[in-house]
């Protein structure tokens, strides 16, 4: 198996070669609604995409092209009031029991309590790689911009450009990471009042039904993944965007570092790579590897 840095060396030409001016795209043409009937709207003139959850059912989204590496964009304005037992998403899968997967899931809250932002990676079917963390804002009253950067070093999520999150490709110590499967970008809300809010304590009050989330500037730089082959440069959006091969090699800088460690220290309240009850045996081998590499 070839190494992060081959890979990047790989694509970089290709990316060179085939790499786009970004154009303003709509959430009509990156992609389409695929459930929830009239609980998912794309409005004014398909820069804005609108989600519900009602007692009957959720809502959701997804894109047209499946995408291996990249930088993923996207502005939400979550469910206000009591959203307890509810969860929005935005997040990367590809398909099948073996399939990987990029979450980010924003569990809802009693009025006055604040957001949970739930996160997760799965490569290979096997996920058990939470972090959580309490937001530092309310996220309910403006749009936030909410990013996924996957390249073959590494994986960052990152909240109004601040990272709260990398997980590092450790193949060379036998961690899976996904760089082989090409994902969706899927974006949803649903009911999940049996775990969402404090472990499914606090359930889905139907009565303020419908919950209802909005997206905005859903900004796609990506390699676009057909058929077992990439193409990079892709450039999808609801608003134009430039810069886009920096997210090819992008590695956390030491104001990012610090950033992101402010985030880890006072916002995390959950993190896998601590939770020696879960893990018994040992914590998974991920845990015991420098935070940030180059």
């Amino acid at each position: 198996m070839s190494s992060p840095s081959s890979s990047v060396m790989l694509l970089v030409p290709m990316l060179m070669a085939i790499l786009k001016a970004a154009s303003a795209e709509t959430f009509h043409r990156a992609g389409e609604i695929y459930f929830g009937d009239k609980r998912a709207n794309i409005l004014n003139g398909g820069k804005v995409l609108t989600l519900s959850l009602d007692n009957c059912s959720g809502s959701g989204y997804q894109s047209k092209n499946n995408y291996l590496f990249g930088r993923f964009d996207m502005h939400i304005k979550l469910v206000p009031g009591n959203s307890a037992g509810t969860v929005t998403t935005y997040y990367l899968s590809s398909q099948g029991p073996n399939h990987d997967e990029i979450d980010f899931e924003f569990l809802g809250n009693a009025s006055g309590q604040p957001y949970t932002i739930h996160t997760n990676i799965y490569s290979q079917g096997v996920g058990n790689r939470e972090q959580q963390f309490r937001v530092w804002f309310d996220p309910t009253t403006s749009f936030n911009m909410y990013t996924v950067i996957w390249n073959p070093q590494r994986i960052i999520f990152m909240v109004d450009n601040t990272p709260i999150r990398v997980f590092n490709n450790n193949e060379a110590i036998g961690v899976p990471f996904p760089n082989c499967q090409g994902m969706t970008v899927y974006s949803t809300i649903w009911d999940a009042e049996d775990w969402a809010t404090e472990g499914g304590r606090v359930k889905t009050n139907w009565t303020e039904a419908p919950f209802t989330a909005s997206y905005k500037n859903f900004d796609i730089n990506a390699c676009v993944y057909s058929s077992g082959s990439s193409s990079c440069g892709s450039s999808e959006s609801t608003n134009s965007v430039t810069g886009a091969e920096a997210w090819l090699t992008q590695a956390l800088d030491s104001e990012d570092q610090d950033k992101l460690l402010w985030v880890q220290e006072n916002c995390m309240i959950y993190n896998y790579c601590t939770d020696y009850e879960r893990f018994p045996q040992g914590l998974p081998p991920e845990c015991n590897q420098p935070r940030f590499m180059q």
